[in-house]
């Protein structure tokens, strides 16, 4: 959708917005936090994000593969930058085509700054001078499809010989095809209330967003304002000085300045802003809470998981729970489906699912950090002890999972470090939920006044010898269903036909009862080829012939993935009356050592 339409809609409704912007990190593990944070900052509800670009396309790719992922994975409409430093005309076609490809429908347009070590800005050979050229362009190019913001500077470009010229620059964009303006930084909210009157004074009618940066520390203030010569109000030096070196006192000064700049705003008639994250999280979200902004459950979590804004997605309102920690695995495999399943798993299941070679498979950390975390294990045992300190987050991730344990883990958190240590190595689970309000802060999604519930589930890596033994406790037990395969394709099952059973579903007012998220053997069977490659690219940050390759290889050769579906949803305990999980003295040791 173009984020125009949007701020239309929200002006036409008189609610306040608000959208984020991020910039591509450095490193992979850097771009890995990201996207955990934007997936978090999804929750805040805003009306979108846009994600900057590099002088001459030197982030070009992850700028794209971060705005695709946003759009697909996390369900954030997005804003591409798109700068004129260093880029011809064939440079900027690739980047819109780009945009397009992945769904986007919004490029925030920019001259940009010069290049890294040069002073002034010159266009280069068959590129544009001034942002109003490649917003003209974009234009001629794509006519509507695009919704196209720009640039406004409350203080002036540091390039334009006064404020009148900077003024008559503006209107050039917004009269060559612009939607809309995102001011850059400033720190006086008056400065930018008068800009937005001499905008108006000129005929520039379209909405304009005040940029607005939470101040982190003292440092980084002066650091910021020296790039473009920004005027701070002697009286924020003032507040400061006393609190300068307490980088603590000095965040909590940048979040009140900020929400009393945004209350100013909202008393002059401005309804939106843009928040520069500078990739934090903290602040952001504590300006949107004083300011009673965060949007209630159904606003923003009408599933379980975030619905994807790709197109050809719209209306995809169900999913396999195995890709539960690796979304974007999932929407990689399934991105050429011509239609989704719609609650019902129907026909829609008869498309196949990706090959592995698709997208590949990988770590999502640095092998140096994979070091770090996972160390050198030598045993079994020493992997169990792994996955169990993963369970207790005193380590960052798994191969399984780059993320912490979703806050609905707290409940059975314990029992899952408790069976890693017995060798069921965990990579997924949910514990029972039966019939939590719509709007319950940890376990609530979709419309209000609902209620939802989902079975105990759990997914995991065991040898043949412990599944054996499960399988004889589950026989006992006709309320339990489970699938397990090894890496060659073996299945065992006790489910009596292919269809689906739904493991995660809500009841609303004036609805059909909903049902998001589903154990299915085909998804399954797709999904072990991944889980069991994790084991190889695990074993590949070693020595081929070093103990832990070997070790690591060999349970990825001999072990079985099982999940195990508790169908009595009302029984809390039931699936872990399987392991027999009475903690003694003994395993309590070993949880306590695991910390």
């Amino acid at each position: 959708m173009k984020v125009i339409d949007k701020i239309r809609k929200a002006e036409e409704e008189g609610r306040f917005f608000y959208s984020f912007e991020y910039f591509p990190p450095k490193t992979p593990q850097g771009v890995q936090n990201l996207y955990d944070r934007m997936e978090r900052m999804q929750r805040f509800g805003p009306e979108f994000i846009d994600v900057t670009w590099g002088a001459g396309g030197t982030s070009a790719d992850l700028t794209t593969e971060l705005v695709a992922t946003a759009q697909s994975v996390y369900g954030l409409e997005t804003m591409m930058h798109l700068t004129c430093t260093n880029m011809p005309v064939e440079k900027i076609d690739n980047a819109l085509k780009a945009a397009k490809e992945c769904g986007c429908q919004n490029i925030l347009a920019l001259r940009g700054d010069p290049p890294k070590g040069q002073l002034n800005w010159e266009s280069c050979e068959n590129g544009f001078s001034h942002a109003s050229d490649l917003v003209r362009y974009i234009r001629e190019k794509y006519g509507d499809y695009f919704s196209i913001a720009v640039a406004g500077y409350p203080e002036g470009h540091i390039d334009s010989p006064d404020q009148e010229s900077d003024m008559k620059y503006l209107k050039d964009k917004v009269d060559a095809g612009a939607d809309l303006i995102v001011t850059q930084l400033f720190f006086d909210a008056d400065v930018f209330i008068d800009f937005v009157k001499r905008c108006r004074d000129i005929g520039i009618k379209c909405p304009i967003l005040p940029g607005v940066f939470p101040i982190q520390n003292y440092n980084g203030l002066k650091r910021v304002i020296s790039f473009s010569n920004n005027h701070v109000p002697q009286r924020v030096w003032d507040e400061l000085e006393p609190i300068k070196d307490d980088d603590a006192a000095v965040k909590e000064y940048g979040i009140n300045l900020t929400v009393e700049f945004i209350r100013k705003f909202r008393e002059a008639g401005i309804n939106g802003f843009h928040i520069y994250t500078f990739n934090l999280e903290r602040s952001s979200r504590l300006i949107l809470e004083r300011l009673q902004l965060v949007p209630d459950t159904e606003s923003i979590k009408p599933l379980p998981w975030n619905p994807s804004l790709t197109a050809k997605r719209a209306k995809e309102n169900v999913r396999p729970i195995f890709w539960k920690n690796r979304a974007k695995s999932y929407i990689q495999r399934t991105e050429s489906w011509d239609e989704f399943p719609n609650g019902r798993w129907g026909d829609s299941r008869s498309p196949a699912f990706g090959e592995l070679d698709g997208y590949g498979v990988s770590l999502k950390y640095p092998q140096q950090e994979c070091l770090e975390m996972w160390g050198h294990p030598k045993s079994a045992d020493d992997i169990a002890a792994i996955f169990a300190k993963y369970c207790k987050g005193t380590i960052a991730g798994i191969p399984w999972s780059a993320q912490q344990l979703d806050p609905e883990t707290e409940v059975i958190r314990q029992r899952l470090a408790a069976i890693n240590l017995l060798g069921y190595l965990t990579i997924n689970s949910q514990p029972a939920v039966n019939g939590a309000k719509s709007s319950h802060e940890v376990y609530g999604w979709g419309p209000k006044n609902g209620y939802v519930y989902q079975k105990a589930y759990i997914e995991f890596f065991v040898s043949p010898q412990k599944l054996d033994e499960l399988i004889a406790k589950i026989s006992k037990n006709p309320q339990v269903t489970f699938h397990a395969v090894n890496r060659q394709g073996d299945l065992k099952t006790n489910t009596q036909s292919d269809q689906p059973t739904a493991v995660t579903w809500g009841v609303f007012p004036g609805k059909e009862i909903v049902q998001p998220t589903i154990v299915e053997s085909t998804a399954f069977m797709a999904w072990k080829d991944e889980a069991f490659e994790l084991w190889n690219e695990w074993a590949q940050i070693y020595d081929r012939e070093s103990e832990t390759a070997k070790v690591i290889l060999d349970v990825m050769n001999s072990y079985y993935l099982i999940n195990i579906v508790m169908n009595d949803y009302v029984d809390e305990n039931g699936i872990w009356k399987l392991f027999n999980l009475e903690i003694d003295g003994d395993l309590s040791a070993k949880l306590m050592g695991s910390q």
